[in-house]
């Protein structure tokens, strides 16, 4: 047996849905700003050779590195472009600094 829905009701559920869709973003953002920012001793980032300041990179260490490089031309940074703070395809839950580096740089196109 088939259930006719008001339009009444219809008009609701449509409103919670579209309520629902429009507090997305901002949960996004909240869960962001929750997230711990990465460490130089966190295991990945010493693996990695993950730096917060681009500009002390040793190049010694890091042959490929070169000076234009930091995260914030990284295809791996995510986020807000404002932030310093953003999240890192290659750090999941952490946010890495956008002036830093790290020895998995790759050119953002």
């Amino acid at each position: 047996m088939s259930r006719l829905i008001s339009r009444r009701d219809a008009l609701k559920q449509l409103g919670l849905a579209a309520g629902a869709c429009a507090a997305l973003p901002a949960a996004r953002q909240a869960a962001a700003a929750e997230r711990p920012h990465l460490l130089s001793t966190d295991p990945t980032a010493i693996a990695l050779g993950y730096v917060e300041d681009a500009r002390l990179v040793d190049p010694k260490k890091n042959p490929s590195y070169q000076p234009s490089q930091s995260c914030l031309n990284c295809l791996q940074l995510q986020g807000n472009p404002a932030d310093t703070w953003r999240p890192c395809n290659l750090f999941p839950g952490k946010l890495v600094n956008s002036a830093g580096w790290c020895r998995v740089w790759i050119k953002k196109g």
